[in-house]
């Protein structure tokens, strides 16, 4: 079992969810939990991540780490998807086992679940028929990784859980107009076409320095160049254009909740109360959500109103929707004593705070 004074390595702790796994685990008391940075240990390394083990002789693993973005870079960067999580993973949760740590927790992703899965989507509907398209190199690999920790579990006698997280958002998000998800991805985009709209020079400069977009330089850049340089992402002073049709249904969860309900899981949770009525044994991964859903244009509106933008919303069919439906059923999650506390219209207002004050 683990104590205050457990190690616990948190791979991945400047991340959304890592940094937000690091301060709930220290908040509960934990003294010795542990990070690296990408320039400290490069985890697609694995002579590297073989050292790191060796000296530290961790506890605890969290492997929060990965390569994700958007629909966009999962559909152009199909190679990086795929190979760079399969090392990572390879790399953490082998290292991992040869040096006898009992505790994991891997973060995947409900990706991992059919194109058509029957709604809400249950832990079983795994495998069960093809993986939506623009997203299956990056749902093969966290699959590999959930298959593995399930693996090592049933022949080991290891304690490796693999959580599921439906789409997530909060501090430390991604705000890179290429790579972020849809939601942060709109709150900038929003941000971006208010202040256009409203003249903010300064501010647009500010926000374009903070978070640089490619081939821009804002600080000596003319008005015309930021402009023209924005409108290649869609965003105008009159009017915001977002891929697809805006009918997707999508979950949304806080990034501290999904901590809070990872540390639940790593501090309470045996990989043995996961294989009840289960023969064979498979599937014993862990959906983590809200349960409720809403649609991405709802979304879009809901965004638009905390953050101010008074332009159109226009929608592009002809760029993919991704999966139509993706709700999360979560009652093996709640079965075992964990419910999300952040509804989605106070994580916008949230997270749009932290923006700002980010800037």
């Amino acid at each position: 079992m683990l104590n205050l004074n457990s190690k616990i390595y948190v791979a991945g702790h400047r991340g959304l969810v890592g940094s937000a796994i690091m301060r709930n685990l220290q908040q509960r008391g934990f003294t010795n939990v542990i990070g690296r940075t990408h320039a400290e240990l490069d985890l697609l390394d694995g002579v590297a991540v073989r050292q790191f083990f060796d000296l530290e002789q961790p506890d605890a693993v969290v492997l929060a780490a990965a390569h994700v973005g958007g629909i966009m870079a999962n559909s152009v960067y199909r190679a990086d998807f795929i190979y760079q999580n399969l090392q990572i993973q390879q790399n953490v949760i082998g290292e991992a086992w040869r040096h006898g740590v009992k505790h994991l927790l891997f973060l995947g992703s409900t990706c991992i679940y059919p194109r058509e899965a029957p709604q809400p989507i249950t832990e079983d509907a795994l495998l069960t028929s093809p993986l939506e398209y623009t997203n299956e190199p990056y749902a093969i690999a966290k699959i590999a990784g959930l298959k593995l920790c399930e693996s090592l579990n049933l022949q080991y006698s290891t304690n490796y859980i693999a959580v599921m997280p439906t789409n997530l958002y909060g501090p430390n998000d991604n705000f890179d107009l290429v790579n972020s998800h849809v939601l942060p991805a709109m709150i900038r985009k929003m941000h971006l076409a208010r202040l256009l709209n409203e003249n903010r020079e300064v501010e647009l400069r500010a926000d374009l320095t903070r978070r640089p977009i490619p081939n821009l330089d804002a600080a000596s850049a003319s008005m015309q160049q930021i402009s023209e340089a924005l409108a290649s992402f869609g965003i105008h002073a009159s009017h915001l254009d977002l891929w697809g049709s805006g009918r997707p249904l999508r979950e949304f969860l806080w990034s501290e909740d999904m901590a809070d309900a990872s540390v639940h899981i790593l501090l309470n949770v045996d990989f043995k109360d996961l294989c009840q009525d289960h023969n064979p044994i498979r599937n014993t991964h862990i959906n983590i959500g809200t349960g409720i859903e809403l649609s991405i244009g709802e979304l879009a509106n809901q965004i638009r109103s905390t953050v101010g933008f008074k332009g159109e919303i226009r929608w592009d069919a002809s760029k993919p929707d991704g999966t139509m439906r993706k709700l999360c059923n979560v009652d093996k999650l709640h079965a075992l004593g964990w419910r999300h506390k952040v509804e989605l219209p106070d994580g916008i207002a949230r997270l749009y705070r932290w923006y700002c004050e980010s800037i």
